[in-house]
């Protein structure tokens, strides 16, 4: 199997934060979900989800299987169990070592939060529905720490070149703020929306100074990463995770070169 299946988070958090990526490799999915699809419920054989997921538990060591959520791009955000059924929502937090945020994405962005304590982490998922509706808000809230005092970590998602949306999405990102109007760049008959660039200054226009990106557009390298908008429906999901660890355990720091 290929051995480029995480990317950790390059951000300066405690050492017992342990957070990343996944990319589409090293998995058990055929095309055209290969091979690394860790979402249900988007074509794949159950049963090859459950393989991925088992082995993605192996690959970094997990000490429990992640909460896995039911997305609705909305700004729900629970606290972080394995259940058996996963809760409606968009972002999990825990103060507990052991518990794993999981949230899935395929051009949507991982964002990942800690406490510069390393006490507290989150998993919020995050496309431009729920940018609007709050997802980046309720995951500050949920942390009940004051955002100067957190870290922020962008995964991998969609980029701006990649990224068109229709004069209605482009008038209600002018409306909503200032990042809003920063992030678009006008066109006819689309404009383009830079998601990353807008979900940093976001975090930064509600107090969040510290904030880092994988800079990696998911729909620019297919050999590495899931993307709904290249390939529709019928694709897979990538995974970002976080947790608090023991000091002794280790994760694999393995990240793929590219860029868009």
């Amino acid at each position: 199997m290929p051995d480029v299946s995480w990317i950790a988070a390059a951000w300066p958090a405690p050492p017992r934060v342990r957070a990343g990526c996944t990319t589409r490799l090293g998995g058990y999915s055929g095309a055209p979900y290969a091979s690394l699809n860790l979402g249900g419920g988007c074509g794949d054989q159950p049963g090859r989800v459950r393989a991925n997921r088992a082995r993605l538990r192996r690959l970094l060591g997990l000490p429990n299987r992640p909460c896995w959520l039911s997305q609705e791009h909305g700004r729900r955000i629970v606290e972080a169990h394995a259940a058996r059924v996963p809760p409606r929502a968009d972002g999990s937090y825990t103060r507990l070592p052991g518990r794993v945020c999981a949230v899935l994405t395929a051009d949507c962005a991982p964002l990942l939060l800690c406490d510069r304590a390393g006490t507290r982490v989150a998993a919020v998922h995050v496309g431009w529905r729920g940018l609007l509706a709050g997802a980046p808000e309720a995951g500050l809230r949920a942390m009940r720490t004051a955002p100067v005092e957190l870290l922020a970590w962008i995964g991998p998602c969609i980029g701006r070149d990649c990224f068109t949306v229709g004069e209605e999405v482009a008038t209600a990102f002018r409306r909503f703020s200032a990042a809003g109007r920063r992030a678009l760049r006008r066109g006819r008959p689309r404009s383009r929306l830079d998601l990353p660039l807008l979900l940093r200054l976001r975090l930064r226009e509600l107090g969040v100074g510290s904030v880092y990106s994988a800079a990696r557009c998911t729909a620019c390298h297919p050999e590495l990463y899931y993307s709904h908008r290249r390939d529709g429906a019928r694709t897979g999901r990538m995974a970002g995770l976080i947790w608090l660890a023991e000091a002794s355990q280790t994760v694999p720091r393995t990240v793929p070169r590219a860029s868009c």
